[in-house]
């Protein structure tokens, strides 16, 4: 039952708090006084120095003085905000202090307490109203004997109950504000003491409140369902795997093993997720990495070449071979870049959808490559290179090491830079960012150029792992793996969406689901089973979320 006593209206809130905010007021006003020719004149001169250097009808001549002048006034006015700061801070202790010991106590406890009663309140006249319409209800029904009369009864009845449910919804929601609103008068007098420079401890105390309040079950499990479920088949499998094969799953060097095969595969996804953040894909990735193969292990060859291209053997051996691995790299990266460039050049300049520039892309690659080579493999690296590129340091795969920078690089691109921003933006609306002045064309460009140099990247590092090998056919499949790991990771197919965490948590989970069923002796073929189901699922949701947006 709800105490009705506890609840307090407005106006006894206004008055539990009238002394906190009269005691706060006295320390701010002290406080602000010490800041006046202090840090107040600091922050003054500082943005007036910015207005000085961004208004074009103050001459050359007159700027430089203006700017020397405020500096002059900054240096005396920082000296007055050392002398007191002592002070200063001695007061912020104290309002905090003084927070600490009657804010909860004296308000927002009883605010608590009040908006607890309150929702109880709200409950119980919500059933009581429920009960009574669904008297009448029941009530209407027995006088009724017409079939169209019941049905127009029921759905008059349902729209009572849809409307009641809203109504403490919102009631609710109101009751829900008040206390946050409560929680939140504390962090707005430490802004006005300390100029917004919160704590660490008082920033994750905001941030977990604010979580809260934001909360909502619904939208919880719409983001987060599909990684709830992989974790329980993780766990499913690390159960079954001892069981089935008498050997852990999670052991350190079947983490290891995981990394190191994410690794090649973490660059092809970084690629293509540009691609995707703009609305489009690429068909041509598995066979980017066949063609980056293949021209890997010819230039890295232990010896004279077997196999022909062209019907031209080719011989690096008398290439010193640190150079011979630069090289292998450059021509990766180039072959890769001038396909995505011409992908991006028909996407961009001709509208072109990149299902289809990237489709032409693949038959024309794997044509080439298998035309030229005949399809053979060309068979093992120099032993040695393996050693340089990605060296085992006490049984730790470096390998793991080349992957971490390609997603900080990526990561500060997409965050930190014009061009990343410019990608969000036209991802999200290209109509509206070419309006704004951005250059779709040059930004799709730049995507498919920046796609091409990690797909070179990728398949140097894939050439250095497997120690050649390289064959036209290598690579089969794998730009589906890419384009999933980045749905799964939450790069939206509807644009502008996406981080690169997703990508790199969904590049971890395929390559996992597939080292795990591998070591449980599952078929491939039901793999791909697994791996479509996952792919489904990911943008089913995807797509769920947009349409609740529209």
């Amino acid at each position: 039952m709800a105490d009705t006593n506890k609840i307090l209206t407005a106006e006894e809130e206004q008055k539990l708090l009238e002394p906190i905010e009269a005691h706060i007021n006295e320390i701010q006003k002290k406080i602000d006084a010490l800041r006046v020719s202090g840090t107040d004149e600091v922050i003054a001169r500082r943005n007036h120095i910015q207005l000085v250097r961004e208004d074009k009808n103050i001459s050359k001549d007159e700027r430089p003085k203006l700017i020397e002048k405020d500096k002059a006034a900054i240096a005396k006015a920082a000296e007055i905000e050392k002398k007191n700061k002592p002070e200063v801070d001695r007061l912020i202790a104290e309002g905090e202090a003084y927070l600490k010991e009657h804010f909860d106590r004296d308000f927002f406890n009883k605010v608590k307490d009040s908006c607890a009663a309150a929702k109880a309140e709200a409950q119980k006249k919500n059933q009581a109203l429920v009960n009574q319409i669904t008297k009448e209800h029941q009530e209407a029904l027995s006088k009724l004997t017409d079939k169209a009369e019941i049905k127009d009864e029921n759905y008059v009845y349902k729209n009572k109950l849809f409307d009641a449910k809203m109504r403490l919804d919102s009631e609710l929601q109101d009751i829900k504000s008040r206390q946050h609103d409560a929680f939140s008068i504390r962090y707005h007098y430490i802004d006005m003491l300390r100029l917004s420079r919160f704590t660490f401890a008082q920033n994750r105390a905001q941030k977990w409140e604010n979580y809260k309040y934001n909360f909502n079950v619904k939208q919880f499990f719409l983001k987060n369902g599909l990684y709830i479920v992989i974790v329980l088949i993780f766990i499913m499998l690390g159960i079954i795997t001892p069981i089935v094969k008498h050997t852990s799953l999670f052991t350190m060097n079947n983490i290891l093993n995981i990394l190191q095969q994410a690794s090649p595969r973490m660059f092809l996804a970084l690629g293509v997720a540009g691609l995707i953040l703009l609305t489009g894909t690429d068909l041509s990735i598995g066979r980017m990495v066949g063609m980056g193969m293949v021209t890997a292990t010819i230039i890295m060859h232990k010896g004279i070449n077997t196999g022909a291209v062209f019907g031209h053997i080719f011989d690096f051996t008398g290439v010193p071979t640190p150079l011979r691995v630069l090289l292998a790299l450059i021509m990766c990266i180039i072959f890769t870049t001038c396909f995505t460039s011409i992908a991006g050049f028909f996407t961009a300049k001709f509208k072109m959808h990149p299902f289809i520039s990237t489709m032409a892309n693949m038959l024309i690659i794997f044509g080439l490559v298998t035309y030229a080579t005949k399809g053979v493999s060309f068979g093992a690296i120099e032993s040695e290179i393996p050693g340089m590129i990605i060296p085992k340091i006490n049984g730790f795969p470096t390998i793991i090491l080349w992957a971490i920078a390609a997603i900080c690089i990526v990561w500060f691109i997409w965050n930190k830079t014009t061009f990343g921003k410019n990608l969000y933006a036209v991802g999200g609306n290209p109509e509206a960012a070419s309006v704004s002045g951005i250059s779709v064309f040059a930004v799709t460009m730049g995507a498919f150029i920046m796609a091409g140099i990690l797909y070179g990247f990728g398949a140097w590092l894939e050439c250095a792992r497997m120690v050649g090998s390289g064959s036209a056919a290598y690579g089969q499949g794998w730009d589906m793996d890419a384009i999933a790991a980045c749905v799964v990771g939450g790069v939206s197919f509807t644009g502008g969406i996406g981080k690169i965490s997703g990508v790199v948590v969904g590049v971890l989970i395929f390559t996992s689901l597939t080292y795990s069923l591998t070591i449980l002796g599952i078929d491939t073929n039901l793999q791909f089973v697994f791996e479509g189901i996952i792919i489904l699922a990911a943008v089913t949701l995807d797509c769920l979320k947009y349409v609740q947006k529209k």
